[in-house]
């Protein structure tokens, strides 16, 4: 296999963590490991006090697994595969593609999700949203984009970057699409319940549709990526174990440690999003204020969900020589729309850490003294 270096990764690799200030970040504020223990109940401090620093079962914990399940409707603890995250992504794609398939992927997208398909000898079709409908991806191009040969549909709901969720309708039109041809679903959900419009959280895809797999986490609305644990959900037995079968040759198993503080944290779920979607709100009102100011600078879609946004950029400079001038002269990092090779004309912002307010006071200063009036 023969893969194009990952932009996105890549940039945060050398910016990420010498840059004074993280404004293009994906995740949400992150939890201590002092905060996350003392949420844990009897049994899982018991769990965590006994933790054997062994190998784990590479399914994942039958305690994880089933607690992972009844976060769904529909599924059981056998329908989940602990995994890592990216790792997840990498693993369907190679149990479920072979060279000359045809995939249909939203775009712009993190680059995993269409790059390791490019890889294999696939064949990528682009679904592009259009901005001037709030970034809306119509289901009727999705059905024109779809071929004889179209193997798997990649979506990303709610998406990075735009923030954008479709209507419960149109996600179960797309359902009955991929359903009447018999093709695969592939549903990155790691920014679900980041839904900043009442009402928009959409059903996982694994409890709608048998071809469905979904993908979630703790990195992003958990605020814990430093855990490294998400699982795969479907109920198609034999893909899943073609997945678990190529699992052997990737992690094996996953950190004994981890396992028990990702079922501490689904545990106590209901806490822990209370207080990233407290801070999501809080946050959004204050991009809500600043881009309102800066219209003649931004052109901004208020994003339905997740923690991010994809504004567009009204300076004649490019978004990535703007973020560079900005990461120099302030210690802000932004990540420019060329690290999704869409152009130079957006930015991502992310807007679930703590310290947004404070670093749109300082962007907001660096753009009155370096823009023109």
């Amino acid at each position: 296999m023969q893969i194009t270096p990952f932009k996105l990764e890549r940039y945060f690799a050398k910016h990420e963590f010498s840059s004074r200030y993280l404004l293009s970040s994906s995740d949400c504020e992150s939890i201590s490991m002092a905060q996350l223990i003392s949420m844990a109940d009897k049994e899982t401090k018991q769990m965590w006090d006994a933790v054997s620093l062994g190998y784990t079962e590479s399914y994942g914990h039958p305690i994880l697994r089933q607690t992972i399940a009844d976060t769904y409707t529909g599924i059981s603890a056998e329908d989940v595969l602990v995994v890592i995250p990216a790792e997840g992504i990498f693993l369907v794609m190679n149990a479920l593609l072979k060279p000359g398939d045809h995939v249909i992927c939203t775009y712009p997208a993190f680059q995993s999700l269409f790059e390791i398909a490019l890889s294999m000898g696939c064949e990528v079709s682009k679904w592009e949203p259009d901005e001037a409908r709030g970034w809306l991806f119509d289901m009727q191009q999705l059905e024109d984009l779809i071929r004889e040969d179209t193997k798997l549909v990649v979506a990303n709901f709610p998406h990075n970057p735009t923030g954008f969720i479709p209507s419960k309708q149109d996600y179960k039109r797309l359902i009955s699409i991929l359903d009447e041809r018999g093709i695969y679903l592939f549903s990155d959900e790691m920014f679900r319940y980041l839904e900043v419009e009442p009402g928009a959280t959409l059903p996982s895809a694994c409890e709608l549709y048998e071809r469905a797999v979904t993908l979630f986490g703790l990195s992003k609305t958990f605020g814990l990526p430093g855990l490294r644990t998400g699982w795969l959900v479907t109920r198609d037995k034999n893909l899943q174990q073609r997945i678990l079968d190529l699992k052997y040759y990737t992690t094996i198993c996953s950190s004994a440690p981890s396992e028990i503080l990702a079922i501490i944290a689904l545990r106590s779920q209901d806490e822990i999003f209370n207080q990233q979607f407290s801070r999501l709100l809080r946050n959004i009102k204050v991009l809500d204020s600043f881009f309102e100011r800066n219209n003649h600078l931004f052109k901004w879609n208020r994003p339905v969900g997740s923690s991010m946004c994809f504004p567009r950029l009204l300076l004649s400079q490019g978004s990535t020589s703007f973020c560079q001038d900005l990461l120099k002269n302030t210690g802000i990092m932004l990540a420019p729309s060329s690290l999704f090779d869409y152009g130079e004309q957006h930015i991502r912002v992310g807007f679930g850490r703590e310290d947004l307010p404070q670093v749109i006071v300082l962007l907001e200063d660096y753009l009155q003294d370096s823009t023109p009036k």
